[in-house]
């Protein structure tokens, strides 16, 4: 599978608005220049306009499983999908859902042609998730979101761990890692480990040289 970064701009100041547009901008060109793949999730209310602005994928933060219509405020993924969307995020840790919603919505995505990353915590969760053949699932120790160390130095386990429970159970899902991660070596690190790229946030979203950022990151991928 194609090493890939995500980048979730969350509802960071910094990366809402124009500066959510110039920084999925910035990927696009990046992309054009070194043939790596990135992807972006800006906040909600700047999705259509990314999805229509840039080349790259864009993907929804968030969808709810709920139907289109009388559902205000909520974000099904036929919502994501209008709005241009090429897949989503789903249970972030800061946006948690029960079990049975990411298993319906998984579903309710591929029905639509959305990929979908599934966000989990630990080993165990990550291999139940496995089963229900998301396109990836993203381990990110809650812990470690956000912060300076990269869970590739502070948990290089569940890392590896993971990326080896999913293989036995569904080789075919792609494997991500995140929290903490900031550079190349982080994203070098978790290649290493067994996985097909990173997800981040903070390090791209509040940087004050966003193409900076994501060169370094970028360069952690090598053939």
């Amino acid at each position: 599978m194609e090493p890939v970064i995500v980048v979730n701009l969350k509802t960071y100041p910094e990366a809402s608005g124009k500066s959510a547009l110039n920084i999925a901008k910035i990927a696009e060109s990046i992309v054009r220049e070194t043939g790596r793949k990135i992807i972006i999730a800006p906040p909600q209310p700047d999705l259509a306009l990314i999805c229509s602005s840039v080349s790259i994928p864009v993907f929804s933060q968030h969808v709810d499983n709920v139907k289109p219509g009388n559902t205000t405020g909520f974000v099904p993924p036929e919502g994501a999908k209008a709005a241009g969307a090429k897949g989503t995020i789903i249970n972030h840790s800061e946006h948690r859902l029960v079990h049975a919603d990411i298993e319906e919505l998984v579903e309710r995505c591929k029905a639509l042609g959305l990929l979908t990353i599934v966000c989990t915590n630990n080993i165990r969760v990550s291999r139940a998730t496995a089963m229900f053949h998301p396109d990836y699932v993203a381990v990110e120790p809650p812990e470690l979101i956000g912060g300076n160390i990269s869970v590739t130095d502070a948990n290089p386990e569940i890392v590896s761990g993971t990326a080896s429970a999913i293989r036995s159970v569904a080789k075919g899902v792609g494997i991500l890692t995140g929290a903490g991660v900031k550079n190349g070596r982080d994203v070098a690190k978790a290649i290493e480990l067994g996985t097909d790229g990173v997800l981040l946030a903070s390090g791209v979203a509040k940087a004050k040289d966003p193409r900076a950022v994501l060169l370094d990151l970028v360069s952690g991928i090598t053939d």
